[in-house]
């Protein structure tokens, strides 16, 4: 995927390819053990172009000739996806409020653990091409609501519908143990409960003891910080 990510950046500087590959990307497509659905049906549920589907497709199976990604190749995947730190959009805004799809560091195990499972919609324990371009769509073009609700599916960890304290504690204490080393002055060791209690205390409006999608989404919209990272890592592509 990490050859994926960097074939897609270069999409709008290539030329057409002539129909003769466009063939064997299809013919490429009944090679594999898990076949994705159709280019035009994938193009009629993203936002991508058929063409940008075609190029996606083929740098998927360069990394995953198999067509699906289990956990273990998909963390050492994610190793490669920005190996010198966390994405130059991110500066600029306070570490405590950034989404978590925004922080890709080279030591990233127990977060890429969260992200599969967010990318593997069918909770089968394998991610197939069109769990990866469904995700990737969102994060790249989607609107700002559904990157929200993509996000709260993040730190849903039990996916009961809910996010509690200890799911929220789970995922930003991944961020934060790919961030201690990168961050200056250093992290705390308690700087996750800190913020995690902060955070909490806010968007759990009616003081449940846990949060909703509604909740969620109210609370992120009305954050500045939030709203700007996410308006920045539109822009990354």
């Amino acid at each position: 995927m990490g050859a994926v990510m960097g074939t897609f950046s270069s999409l709008q500087t290539k030329q057409r390819r002539p129909s003769k590959d466009k063939i064997e990307d299809e013919l490429e497509m009944t090679m594999v053990c898990h076949r994705p659905e159709g280019l035009e049906q994938l193009e009629a549920q993203t936002n991508f172009t058929k063409r940008e589907l075609q190029v996606l497709y083929r740098g998927f199976k360069n990394e995953c000739p198999s067509g699906v990604v289990n956990e273990e190749t998909f963390k050492q995947i994610y190793a490669q996806f920005f190996p010198h730190g966390a994405l130059p959009c991110c500066k600029g805004v306070p570490a405590s409020h950034h989404l978590p799809f925004l922080l890709c560091l080279a030591d990233a195990s127990m977060y890429a653990h969260y992200l599969f499972h967010a990318f593997d919609i069918t909770q089968t324990g394998s991610v197939k091409f069109e769990d990866f371009v469904t995700a990737l769509s969102i994060l790249l073009r989607g609107t700002v609501h559904e990157k929200l609700r993509w996000t709260f599916n993040l730190y849903d960890i039990n996916k009961d519908g809910y996010i509690n304290k200890e799911e929220m504690m789970d995922i930003v204490k991944a961020i934060y143990d790919m961030m201690g080393k990168y961050t200056y002055p250093v992290l705390k060791e308690d700087t996750p409960r800190q913020h995690v209690d902060v955070f909490f205390q806010k968007m759990d409006k009616n003081k449940d003891g846990i949060v909703t999608l509604d909740e969620f989404l109210e609370s992120c919209q009305e954050d500045d910080n939030i709203m700007r990272s996410l308006q920045l890592f539109q822009n990354v592509m």
